[in-house]
């Protein structure tokens, strides 16, 4: 056999190896719509369970019951109403929050006496629930709104400010070495340098908030309130109206996932740059 015939043996026999496929690691390609597909599959239980008598319709209204039960509410103008409400107390104290926790986390973060000032209280607040301090609250805000809103503020701020300030602390150093090599000033390293790293922790953070606000509301406004979908809720539980008090839950649910979707999404716009198992 000649030697120029070796190396279009190697190749036929290269061809004729048969090819290994490495499985994909990770979670793999993004599902179109993923994120409705629990909720989809929880009210197809929740209607399969009521429509075959499984669940007890005096526990649990059926879908059906509680979509007409919506419908005869936005009739009459009461759900719109309460929603507003609410959504105003939750947006008031998301947002001071939010200021607050960005406040606090750049004091700590960028200062170490602002650390040993601040972060120790913070860390206790976090230990205790804000919904712990509703007694105290109460007797120094009253029942009014201002209390209601200080309380969606307290389950806002820290959550925003444990993440940024973890989001600070974790900034590359060389990125700070490289920042007083070409001498920036504190708040052209502020805005070039730590505001850019402590972004993917806000936007974590935010996640918390925007739920945490919800969760607070729903507590403070079943506690001496006039309005608000937690009032709805809490006057139909006097009168033994479960389908009110479904639709309330649903609503509050709605509102929950919705902020969590429109966070999610400045996170992908906002953070396109980083590459990760989710890309």
């Amino acid at each position: 056999m000649s030697a120029t015939t070796l190396p279009g043996l190697r190749s036929r026999a290269a061809a004729a190896r048969p090819v290994v496929r490495r499985r994909r690691l990770g979670p793999g390609k993004p599902i179109k719509f993923g994120s409705a597909i629990g909720p989809v599959l929880l009210l197809a239980i929740w209607s399969i369970g009521s429509a075959t008598g499984w669940i007890d319709q005096r526990v649990l209204s059926a879908p059906w019951t509680v979509v007409t039960t919506a419908g005869d509410l936005i009739a009459d103008g009461r759900l719109q109403s309460n929603l507003w409400t609410s959504a105003q107390r939750a947006l008031i104290g998301l947002a001071f929050g939010i200021v607050l926790g960005v406040a606090l986390a750049l004091v700590s973060g960028l200062s170490r006496i602002g650390e040993a000032v601040l972060d120790g209280p913070i860390q206790i607040k976090r230990a205790i629930p804000s919904l712990a301090l509703l007694p105290l609250l109460i007797l120094w805000l009253g029942i009014g709104e201002s209390m209601k809103i200080v309380t969606i503020l307290l389950g806002v701020f820290v959550p925003i400010y444990i993440h940024t300030h973890n989001g600070l602390r974790t900034i590359d150093s060389r990125y700070v070495e490289l920042a007083q090599t070409v001498g920036l000033s504190q708040w052209q390293f502020i805005r070039r340098v730590v505001l850019p790293g402590a972004l993917p922790g806000f936007l974590l953070g935010l996640r918390f908030a925007v739920t945490g606000a919800w969760l607070s509301l729903v507590v403070v406004e079943q506690i001496n309130s006039t309005s608000g979908i937690g009032y709805m809720m809490e006057l139909a539980r006097t009168y033994g109206q479960t389908d009110i008090i479904i639709v309330g839950l649903v609503v509050y649910g709605i509102l929950g996932l919705l902020s969590d979707a429109i966070v999610r999404l400045i996170q992908r716009r906002a953070l396109t740059w980083r590459r990760t198992l989710a890309s």
